[in-house]
This record gives C-alpha cells, sequence and structure tokens, in this order.
C-alpha cells in the first residue's frame, strides 16, 4: 500500500516514524506498506533460512540472517527488507546505520540477498535488481516459485524459476534454475539443493 504523502520523505525521517508492528519499505522516498505474506511465501522463506544457516555454519563463515534489517541505496531515498538478507557480520563496524538503525549499505556486508516473488513482482525483477547491483551486493536470488514474473525470465509457458544474478564486474549476470536443476551458488559453492526442493517446501 501507497502511503499518501505531501513529498518524498528522506530515509533518516522513514527511520523516526517507522512502527515495529508492521513491515515497511521506502522507494525514492516514498512508503510502501508490504502486504502480509502468504503461508506458501513464508514455507519457502523459512526453507531456505534453514537450508543458509546450516550451511554457512558448517563451513564456518561469520554470516547471518537477521530478522528485519533493512538494506539501503546509496543512490535513492531506498531502503529495502528482504526475504532472506545474508549478512558478513565482520564487515558491520564498517556500516554507519547498522548499530542505531540495523540498516547496512554496503555490498561487502551482505554477501546475499533473496527475494521470494508476490504480487509486487516487478520491483523484484526491475527496481531490487538494480538497486542490489548498485550496493554492489555479489549474488541475488528471485525465487518466483507461482511463475508471476514476465516470460523473458520464468519462460513460455511460464514455470516456477529461481534466477540468481551474480555480480561480474560490476554488473549482474542472471542463471536461471527450474525442476531438478542443481542450484549453483557462487556464495555456497558446495549447496546441494534443487530448484524442485526448493518449490515443494511448500506441501512439507
Amino acid at each position: 500500500m501507497l502511503q499518501s504523502l505531501q513529498k518524498p520523505i528522506t530515509f533518516a525521517e522513514f527511520i523516526k516514524w517507522k512502527p515495529d508492528n508492521k513491515r515497511y519499505e521506502l522507494h525514492d522516498g516514498a512508503i510502501i506498506e508490504m502486504p502480509q505474506p502468504t503461508g506458501e511465501h513464508e514455507d519457502i522463506v523459512g526453507f531456505l533460512s534453514e537450508k543458509l544457516t546450516l550451511e554457512y555454519v558448517r563451513i564456518n563463515q561469520p554470516y547471518s540472517i537477521p530478522k528485519t534489517a533493512l538494506v539501503k541505496s546509496a543512490e535513492s531515498e531506498s531502503a529495502y527488507s528482504p526475504d532472506i538478507l545474508l549478512l558478513n557480520r565482520s564487515n558491520l563496524l564498517n556500516e554507519p546505520l547498522w548499530q542505531k538503525e540495523s540498516t547496512v549499505t554496503m555490498g561487502a556486508s551482505i554477501p546475499l540477498v533473496i527475494e521470494v516473488v508476490s504480487t509486487n513482482w516487478r520491483d523484484d525483477y526491475y527496481k531490487k535488481y538494480g538497486e542490489y547491483e548498485g550496493i554492489g551486493i555479489p549474488e541475488y536470488w528471485i525465487v518466483d516459485y507461482l511463475a508471476l514474473g514476465p516470460r523473458k525470465f520464468v519462460g513460455s509457458p511460464k514455470q516456477p524459476t529461481i534466477s540468481i544474478y551474480y555480480l561480474v564486474d560490476g554488473e549482474y549476470q542472471v542463471s536461471q534454475f527450474r525442476e531438478t536443476d542443481c542450484i549453483q551458488s557462487l556464495i555456497f559453492p558446495e549447496l546441494s539443493l534443487t530448484a524442485e526442493e526448493i518449490f515443494q517446501a511448500v506441501s512439507i
């Protein structure tokens, strides 16, 4: 839901205003109330959070997955609350907004971010794609379990697809995974997981 405002607001104004009991994002100075996710959406988020946590613990990386932290773009008055945000804790001392606002702004602090697609799929495929690339986030997954995105991303006929963007020389390159394709992650190269296993999390 777009909040009616007379003028765009700054990130500082957004943080001061933002209540604790609802999830909001800031898109180019406009406050966006995020809809309550479906159970299927939360099933996938929970499944992936568990698998990634097990993997980063196994390989002894200084990572964590916070519950409500924000990712802020330095290029605009935008701040996002990803479905899954993987933090590199060793870089948080360099983050100027972390201690007081639990907000990260540097690609070095964010090895991986995941968005599970819902009705606002345009934000995930276009707006957040550009912002995350600009921040320098090394890896960005779009998990489109309902095949809501455009055919150039989910095929024709449309089918559930995971698009993984890898940062190469400052620009995202994409690989797509469907059905029994094994997920290929540069952050977690030994991760053993197929697209189908992720999509089937909704029925577990």
